[in-house]
């Protein structure tokens, strides 16, 4: 048996073309399949017959990637694949409709104009804490201030925010309403 010329070559590359199919598709059972089809692409092409390959070891590391390649395209086909209606069907659409978006749209004005009444530094605090989501310890590093400093300039700013959002004639949401930071991550 390992006079066969074929077979010598199997059991010289198989190990490592099986270790660089597993390394690109991260899937061992696939890549051996794509091993074993190399060769039998390899015997196919001549490798039986006598048809010379220059390259022998270069030969099958290309059928391989040829044949990972197409595995791969062939994947990516099967997930793009549309269900069928009785799976569209029972989607809803999360998005606001029109009128929910155009009152988003003026409070987020309306908010946008609240903030630049305030001194810079609250606005900072407020973008700092609320928008990028800072804990107050780093919002107070970041500032160089105390965390105290921050409390109460969020505590004001949050006031001063609610204010103007039920001046707009929207009521203003639990979170800039009630939260004065008192608790929040420290």
């Amino acid at each position: 048996m390992a006079d066969n010329p074929v077979q010598r070559l199997f059991t010289s590359h198989r190990g490592e073309l099986e270790s660089y199919l597993t390394r690109k598709i991260r899937d061992p059972e696939v890549a051996a399949d794509l091993t074993q089809e190399t060769f039998l692409r390899f015997m196919q092409r001549g490798g039986e017959t006598g048809e010379v390959i220059g390259n022998v070891r270069s030969y099958l590391y290309r059928t391989a990637h040829n044949l990972m390649v197409d595995y791969l395209r062939q994947q990516g086909r099967a997930r793009v694949d549309t269900p069928g209606p009785e799976v569209m069907d029972h989607l809803t659409d999360d998005r606001p409709d029109q009128e929910q978006a155009t009152l988003d749209r003026e409070r987020l004005q309306l908010l946008a104009a609240a903030l630049r009444d305030l001194p810079l530094r609250s606005r900072q605090i407020f973008l700092l804490a609320r928008i990028e989501g800072l804990s107050y310890r780093e919002v107070a590093a970041r500032l160089e201030i105390s965390e105290s400093s921050v409390q109460k300039h969020l505590a004001r700013t949050l006031l001063h925010v609610t204010r103007r959002l039920a001046e707009g004639g929207e009521m203003p949401s639990p979170a800039a309403a009630g939260r004065t930071g008192r608790g929040r991550r420290q």
